[in-house]
């Protein structure tokens, strides 16, 4: 895979900042860094940048503060490596607009992993795209086309990563898909990280997605397996 996309660093931490680029230096990406938050932004609109790595615990600007300023104005992809564990960050990381979350400390090949997932995201952006170019399951509609999703014609505001597991359960209607096989679609893995993640991100769909979350109507949980989208008659 071409390594052409730039990363942007985005860490107070010096020692932890200088083991991520010394990573992607190794590896022929091109980087560039901010150990605060406003930096990171202003870098950001400089248009230079493909990805974004973000820690969440900046000294000027929190880290969600910088995903809800770049959300107003760009889809780059942002992936927050954090020290908050609980899933309540995870869920606000994500509910503001972030593509992916992984918790420290991480493993130099499962960041690695995750950049590759992203950048193939990011050359084949039409991949969601299906023959036929429009779901319909109750009062659920996807348009692959336009890469929109709308529940009884009010628009979801998803983030891509929950637009890609929503797509993958509509392609597989009634079928049970397997944690390891979604994680597998979504990040090209199956870290303990990913199965957590996978976790996080079904809550916040389904948040945006069914009326009553305790009796899901669209995505059903198999515990222990995966997840199911049930057709609706």
């Amino acid at each position: 895979m071409n390594n052409d996309h730039t990363v942007l660093i985005v860490e107070d931490d010096p020692s932890v900042r200088n083991l991520i680029a010394t990573t992607l230096r190794s590896h022929g990406y091109e980087y560039r860094t901010a150990s605060g938050g406003t930096e990171a932004v202003n870098l950001a609109s400089e248009g230079e940048c493909d990805i974004m790595l973000l820690d969440l615990g900046l000294p000027d600007l929190d880290g969600m503060d910088v995903i809800r300023r770049i959300r107003q104005w760009s889809r780059m992809p942002i992936i927050v490596i954090s020290a908050r564990i609980a899933d309540v960050s995870k869920v606000s990381a994500l509910d503001e607009g972030a593509d992916d979350y992984l918790t420290k400390p991480f493993s130099v090949e499962e960041l690695l992993a995750r950049i590759r997932v992203t950048q193939r995201r990011l050359e084949t952006p039409g991949q969601e795209q299906d023959t036929e170019s429009v779901f319909i399951n109750g009062g659920l509609r996807i348009d692959y086309a336009a890469g929109c999703a709308y529940v009884d014609g009010e628009e979801l505001h998803l983030t891509p990563t929950e637009y890609r597991i929503l797509c993958l359960l509509a392609k597989n209607v009634g079928r049970v898909l397997t944690h390891t096989y979604l994680t597998q679609e979504i990040w090209g893995s199956s870290w303990d990280n990913d199965i957590a993640s996978l976790r996080v991100h079904l809550a916040t769909l389904r948040k945006k997605l069914e009326k009553d979350t305790g009796s899901p109507q669209y995505i059903q949980t198999h515990v222990g397996v995966g997840y199911r989208m049930m057709r609706i008659d």
